[in-house]
């Protein structure tokens, strides 16, 4: 890219806290699925429990030693992880179907065990003052209406706003990012069909309404019902993607919120420092922990790479078991399990990554280049942004090859523009706090819900607007 036809970087964004704080509030996090999924709802928690709340993560059982490690309450709600490895490996193979990866999360996963989940849910619950919502816990909005506990929602990713002023690019669409200049009435169209084909995937959630002795609603739980009237936390960076128009008007976006502690299952410290101490920076390569367990060619491609590339290189590769590599590894290659990429990305000379938010986030935080590989849900449409933004190169995960990986990374590490714009977009990043706006939000909400002479002027939105 030129510097005509270089996107600009959007300005630096401003956060101005509410002037007061209600305090010692029982506040529900409720969310699922993988680290990505769990990690932002963990620094809110820590954020809040440090203003004096007490934040409870209402989430799979399968978490509850890392939630609980941290200090914070946890409460089990299901669906919970799959514990045998190979039938795990095998399910997150069909989650990662492009075609069919939605329809499995929704309609195999949560959608049959809607009623445990809300019973569970409703349990974590009690005594909350509030509950927060990852985009899949159908149950939370039905437990605010039944039992009147306020709630706000939140999203990971641009993708689930579904803009037609800025038109997300959808893993069985892909094709689309070349058709952006078909304008808002094409994209508007084009959304509304797929909302209709969804339709089925919701029925369970209408029937429990219905047994609940709930109105009705043509709402749809999968997209325009999952959001709060109250407040919608969008967890991502204006950098990622900037509010619009037709997002809902009680969206606050946060910036990211950062935490990447994974206790037990971390390496050494002294084994990646002592890597990283003995030569140049290396890249990065690492598939998040959910594309982790069915990565396909991706290693030995990438390893392939690494040396026509004649570069230090290190791999995470997940929990032990999942994933064996060639042995001895190559002269300069390394392999983990895990990394807390806050510490290992901005050593790195560049990142090769599956595109979830959360790998995307820390990427971008540490300010270096990236190579994309979406593997499903919002990896396409975050892999289309940073490569927009000039600071990554994208790569279909079915023609992913040590030759494409090879001249994406010379690309990348030769010319000066994208390591430049990287750099700047990762000082700004890192100047965001997404914990602390999200928690001036929820505080902000709290205020307004429990109004009290020291608190009633308070303003729902970060910026003062109410």
């Amino acid at each position: 890219m030129n510097a005509d036809t270089e996107p600009a970087i959007p300005p630096e964004s401003s956060h101005r806290p509410p002037a007061f704080r209600p305090v010692g509030k029982r506040i529900a996090l409720v969310t699922f699925g993988s680290l990505g999924d769990l990690h932002p709802y963990l620094a809110i928690g820590l954020e809040l429990k440090r203003r004096g709340h007490s934040p409870v993560i209402a989430t799979s059982e399968y978490w509850r030693e890392k939630v609980e490690a941290e200090g914070l309450d946890f409460a089990p709600v299901r669906p919970d992880a799959v514990e045998d490895l190979d039938e795990r490996r095998a399910f997150l193979a069909r989650l990662f179907d492009t075609r069919e990866g939605a329809r499995i999360v929704l309609s195999e996963l949560m959608m049959p065990v809607l009623r445990e989940s809300f019973d569970d849910t409703r349990r974590a619950a009690e005594g909350a003052d509030l509950m927060v919502a990852h985009p899949l816990t159908f149950s939370v909005r039905l437990i605010s209406e039944l039992d009147g506990i306020p709630w706000a929602s939140s999203v990971l990713a641009p993708l689930s706003f579904l803009s037609s002023l800025d038109p997300p690019v959808l893993p069985i669409m892909s094709w689309l990012e070349r058709f952006r200049w078909l304008g808002p009435r094409f994209h508007r169209a084009l959304f509304q069909l797929g909302r209709r084909q969804t339709i089925p995937w919701a029925k369970p959630w209408h029937a429990l309404r219905a047994e609940l002795g709930l109105p009705p609603t043509r709402e749809n739980p999968i997209f325009e019902g999952q959001h709060s009237p109250d407040l919608v936390l969008a967890l991502f960076s204006e950098h990622l993607a900037r509010p619009q128009a037709d997002w809902p008007p009680q969206t606050v976006v946060t910036g990211f919120c950062d935490f990447d502690r994974n206790g037990a299952h971390e390496a050494p410290p002294e084994e990646v420092e002592r890597f990283l101490e003995a030569g140049p920076p290396p890249v990065v390569f690492t598939l998040g922990s959910a594309a982790v367990w069915s990565p396909g060619s991706f290693y030995a491609e990438s390893l392939e790479a690494i040396r026509r590339l004649k570069a230090r290189a290190i791999l995470l590769i997940g929990p032990e078991g999942v994933n064996a590599l060639p042995k001895p590894l190559p002269e300069g290659v390394a392999a983990f399990g895990y990394a807390p990429y806050s510490s290992l990305f901005p050593r790195a000379s560049a990142i090769v990554h599956q595109g979830g938010v959360g790998t995307t986030a820390q990427a971008m935080r540490a300010g270096r280049p990236m190579v994309v590989v979406p593997f499903g849900f919002d990896q396409q449409d975050n892999a289309a942004r940073v490569q927009r933004l000039g600071i990554a190169r994208m790569i279909p995960k079915d023609r992913y090859s040590a030759d494409r990986v090879a001249r994406a990374l010379r690309q990348l590490l030769d010319e000066p523009g994208p390591a430049d714009r990287a750099a700047e977009i990762g000082r700004r990043v890192r100047q965001e706090n997404g914990a602390a706006v999200a928690s001036d939000a929820i505080e902000a909400l709290l205020a307004r819900r429990f109004p009290s002479p020291a608190t009633s002027q308070v303003p729902l939105h970060p910026s003062g607007t109410p």
